[in-house]
């Protein structure tokens, strides 16, 4: 088993860790035959035997002592309702020693700032939810924030911002463990969006359309359908009946993204898709995801991915996946 450890402390948010356990604490019968390598085990740990949630919304007990993390794979260390109440001492330095053995380090929104306390952030990038931001800097000022993003990922330490933005870092992980199509089959069980990119800005303005047809929802289900064909904004503007700065404006609004980038993620989402599946050569896997040529494949998984494309498909595809993570870049 991978183990999965997190920490709650006092006054921890419940959301995070239902978080936690709809990714990493659930038996997944869907994946029967589909893993090449071991699921995740969830423990809870802390430094007390019950814990108070926050706001008193309820009490954990018989709680795992902070010892478990001992033992972890993958540390999840606990977020802070308020910030700038330094975390217990006994869970710095767990968290330190789990740094210094190599363990895998992540927060959902404001544990970044248990990581930073720990000094595991130091000379790091890293983010954290925007309200906090200038909280963060003012405590932390060797860490290299970007409140900007929906989560970084450093490697061995990934920070992610607030509320849904700790599944994108969750399903991030497993997609790193066990590729895009795990991931995928996770995030439908969950009802989640399959994947949003960690770079997208996680302050985005989502305005309810008065009219249906405003969404652009429709025009990215048709152009998912043709990733193979050349697609241009001025083509995605038509299909969408405005002008292409106007196209901008509502990529900008609703995915805080341009429609080129979003194409190019839709793109090498497919494309690793097809290289697990092991059935195409280089050449057909950039032809049937609209990346052109297999140099243009090497070179975009490499950027969005941090591996080539034959070293994904040995780590992820049917006979190697899972061997080693994929570190993004």
């Amino acid at each position: 088993m991978h183990r999965v450890v997190a920490i709650v402390d006092d006054g921890s948010n419940p959301f995070e860790l239902g978080v936690a356990t709809e990714l990493f604490g659930l038996r997944r019968p869907e994946l029967d035959g589909r893993l090449q390598a071991p699921w995740y085990e969830l423990r809870l740990c802390s430094a007390t035997p019950t814990v108070r949630m926050h706001a008193g919304f309820f009490t954990l007990s018989d709680v795992a002592p902070l010892e478990a993390v001992d033992e972890a794979d993958t540390v999840l260390v606990p977020n802070r309702p308020d910030p700038q109440t330094p975390p217990s001492a006994p869970v710095l330095e767990a968290v330190r020693a789990a740094a210094a053995r190599g363990a895998r380090l992540m927060s959902f929104c404001t544990g970044a700032f248990t990581l930073a306390a720990a000094g595991v952030l130091d000379g790091r990038r890293a983010t954290t939810h925007w309200r906090w931001a200038e909280v963060f800097r003012s405590l932390f000022p060797r860490v290299d924030l970007d409140p900007d993003v929906l989560y970084v990922d450093e490697g061995s330490v990934l920070t992610s911002a607030g509320s849904s933005a700790a599944m994108d870092l969750g399903l991030h992980i497993i997609r790193k463990d066990h590729g895009a199509e795990v991931a995928n089959t996770v995030s439908r069980r969950a009802v989640f969006a399959g994947h949003r990119d960690g770079g997208q800005r996680q302050f985005v303005e989502r305005p309810v359309a008065r009219r249906a047809e405003a969404s652009l929802a429709p025009v990215l289900e048709w152009a998912q359908e043709r990733l193979d064909q050349p697609l241009s904004v001025r083509e995605l503007a038509r299909r969408a009946a405005v002008s292409p700065a106007t196209l901008h404006r509502r990529f900008a609004t609703e995915l805080g993204t341009t429609p080129l980038a979003w194409l190019t993620g839709e793109r090498v989402r497919l494309a690793c898709l097809l290289l697990e599946k092991g059935e195409l050569s280089l050449d057909q896997v950039a032809a049937a995801s609209g990346l052109g040529t297999a140099s243009n494949l090497r070179s975009l998984l490499r950027k969005q991915v941090g591996v080539s494309p034959t070293e994904y498909r040995r780590r992820f595809g049917h006979r190697g996946r899972g061997s080693t993570p994929v570190r993004a870049r």
